[in-house]
């Protein structure tokens, strides 16, 4: 069944050098509330009640409030890397099973729980320097970005709680083909891909404005 394996949570910031960052994300034991946060820079950042984002100019804000990770490729990652993986070591709010996380379509509807909790798939995670002091791979963006495993940002549709164990049923899909993966690779390493990606409406305007002014389409 598809489902949330653990809700994880930076509860408290970590220091990695110069930077400061909650990518340090934790299973909680307690169900917690998901809502939107508001703007990127305004608000609270993450989605999670609790959770901590350090950088509201790159992370966090209604298109980025979740972000959620599939343990199946937690698990390939560990085979690759020979390293143990925790769940939320990617800083992932939400480890799944079962789940094609970056299969999943671009505006694609997510029910979780019981609660009424609703997410919407809204785009990819691209790899950053955090990301990379965090894990100590020496050249991990290179690595994460030819795997094409991103994993999947939401915006809260419907707020409600989510706890460990929760089912995920996909409640509705966009007739395009506009994957979290194709996003992601169009972005990253395979711009012909990128007029393609306006089909989809949910993508957030951040992205929208990138493709524009990387094809002159819009």
């Amino acid at each position: 069944m598809a489902s949330v394996l653990t809700v994880n949570t930076a509860t408290a910031p970590i220091d990695l050098g110069e930077l400061r960052t909650g990518i340090d994300k934790r299973p909680s034991a307690e169900p917690l509330a998901i809502s939107a946060p508001g703007p990127r820079k305004d608000g609270p950042g993450s989605g999670v009640a609790g959770d901590s984002i350090c950088n509201r100019r790159y992370h966090g804000g209604d298109d980025q409030a979740v972000y959620a990770y599939a343990r199946e490729d937690l698990d390939r990652w560990e085979r690759d890397l020979d390293r143990e993986l925790t769940n939320g070591m990617f800083g992932e709010n939400l480890t799944t099973a079962e789940v094609d996380v970056t299969g999943s379509l671009i505006g694609e509807r997510w029910s979780v729980g019981s609660d009424g909790l609703v997410l919407e798939v809204t785009s990819p995670r691209t790899p950053c320097r955090t990301f990379t002091t965090w894990l100590g791979i020496r050249g991990w963006m290179k690595t994460f970005t030819a795997a094409a495993l991103p994993g999947a940002y939401f915006r809260v549709v419907q707020p409600g709680l989510v706890r460990a164990g929760d089912a995920v049923d996909v409640i509705s899909r966009p007739e395009h083909t506009v994957t979290v993966g194709v996003v992601f690779r169009a972005l990253m390493s395979e711009p012909d891909l990128l007029p393609g990606l306006l089909v989809a409406d949910a993508l957030p305007d951040k992205i929208k404005r990138q493709v524009a002014k990387r094809t002159g389409v819009s």
